[in-house]
């Protein structure tokens, strides 16, 4: 007992010592330490799967090229010949129209004229407003 109370002395006349834990962010973004980003942007482009798709474009010879800009311009034109056919030179006209599958509805509201189109084969929408001036 006496060796008990003497080692408990022993040990509690030693000054105990702690320090504060502090928590530093590795991530320059929260506050780390901005050497940190090289190696950061390194090891996410290491782990990184995603291929970025490619351009049909680039493999493209330039007669295929020229064809794709010619279909788009005749598009183009069709599109601009159909649209000057339903809606004239004028202002276009609030109502419901149809373009093969494609559903539109021009109505105004608060914001300006709204032209909803309407693909209703897949049903995609898209919503395009044209503000008052």
């Amino acid at each position: 007992m006496k060796k008990l109370i003497l080692f408990s002395i022993l040990i509690s006349s030693f000054g105990i010592q702690a320090q504060d834990l502090v928590y530093t962010p590795k991530n320059p973004a929260f506050g780390g330490d901005t050497f940190n980003y090289q190696w950061l942007l390194s090891s996410a482009q290491a782990q990184n799967s995603f291929t970025a798709p490619r351009d049909e474009g680039e493999d493209l010879s330039e007669l295929d090229q020229f064809t794709e800009s010619l279909n788009r311009q005749l598009l183009s034109q069709v599109s601009r010949n159909l649209f000057f056919t339903q809606f004239g030179e004028g202002e276009l006209t609030e109502g419901r129209y149809t373009f093969g599958s494609l559903a539109i509805d021009i109505y105004p509201s608060d914001g300006g004229l709204v032209i909803d189109i309407l693909d209703t084969t897949t049903g995609d929408q898209t919503q395009i407003t044209i503000p008052n001036s």
